[in-house]
């Protein structure tokens, strides 16, 4: 029995012992920016708390008075700063700006701060506000009478100027636009010049040129290579067929190139080109070597297979291309 009520006893100290140890892990308190201001001033009032970073604080409720007769002028935003030698450690600040509009010496009271470890107290400040010293050794003059002073037509132009520059400037900008309206060189007539229109598969078979060229897949950039391929038939098609391609998925693109005339090889070499460039670029698709030749020449092929052909139509005086 003896035993059990020693086991207790123990129990209750190492709670109350792991209670008050935490506290003294918490520390409030309370400074002031200034501790002698005069009536009307403003200063700021802190209240900080350092503790455990994971601890749990509440501050005390303050609205409108400190004490007495020092008013909060405003509440600011809490802030919070991790301890430089202990990141488990932080302090919180709340400042308040406060004022008093009363001389004397103000008591400013310790405030409770709860927490899990209890309650604690900040310490106690003195705020002296001060009156404005007056002289008395001085007598009472007189208000003195408003001094005359001379007012020229310099002064006069020195505080109106613009009043006389910015009409001015308005009338010269307005001569000087009609002298050169009046004076201005006539425009000569644009002869635009019409460069002859490249053929759709020229642009495409010379752009395929360029990527063979490249060697990217040999280089490991297999997936620009199938961006770079895709993006040159997309572009064929637009201007072969005047279809819009590249805001368009694999499948819209073969749906809209039904309405259109193209050998079913054709047809089904461009789709195996476009499906197998989507597993690269969005499926990680690591195509073979032979693959990536293949798929290069199916598209010189597909070109070179729906390329516009120009046929030459005899007329009198001469030919013309159809």
């Amino acid at each position: 029995m003896k035993k059990q009520f020693f086991n207790y006893n123990l129990f209750l100290f190492l709670i109350c012992f792991k209670i008050n140890a935490g506290a003294q892990n918490i520390q409030p308190e309370a400074k002031l920016q200034q501790y002698t201001i005069r009536i009307g001033d403003q200063t700021k009032f802190f209240l900080s708390v350092h503790q455990p970073v994971k601890e749990h604080i509440n501050f005390p409720n303050l609205t409108d008075t400190l004490t007495g007769k020092v008013q909060i002028v405003n509440i600011n935003k809490p802030d919070t700063a991790l301890d430089a030698n202990d990141r488990s450690q932080a302090t919180i600040t709340q400042s308040y700006t406060i004022t008093s509009f009363d001389a004397g010496t103000y008591t400013i009271p310790s405030y409770l701060f709860g927490s899990a470890g209890g309650v604690l107290k900040s310490n106690e400040l003195t705020l002296q506000v001060q009156t404005v010293k007056v002289d008395t050794t001085k007598g009472i003059y007189d208000i003195k009478q408003p001094i005359m002073v001379s007012y020229s037509f310099v002064d006069w132009f020195k505080d109106n100027w613009y009043w006389v520059i910015i009409p001015l400037l308005l009338i010269a900008a307005v001569i000087g636009l009609i002298v050169y309206l009046k004076n201005r060189p006539k425009p000569q007539p644009i002869v635009k010049v019409v460069k002859p229109t490249v053929p759709a598969h020229i642009i495409a078979l010379g752009k395929l040129t360029e990527i063979q060229g490249k060697k990217l897949w040999q280089q490991e950039q297999t997936k620009q290579y199938y961006i770079e391929l895709s993006d040159v038939l997309r572009e064929y098609l637009e201007n072969r067929y005047h279809l819009k391609t590249h805001e368009k998925t694999t499948d819209e693109i073969l749906s809209d190139l039904r309405r259109i005339d193209i050998i079913d090889d054709s047809r089904r070499a461009l789709k195996q080109i476009l499906v197998l460039s989507d597993l690269v670029k969005f499926a990680k698709e690591k195509p073979l070597p032979l693959e990536n030749e293949q798929v290069l020449e199916q598209a010189i092929t597909f070109v070179k297979n729906t390329q516009q052909v120009t046929v030459k139509v005899n007329t009198e005086g001469g030919s013309s291309n159809v």
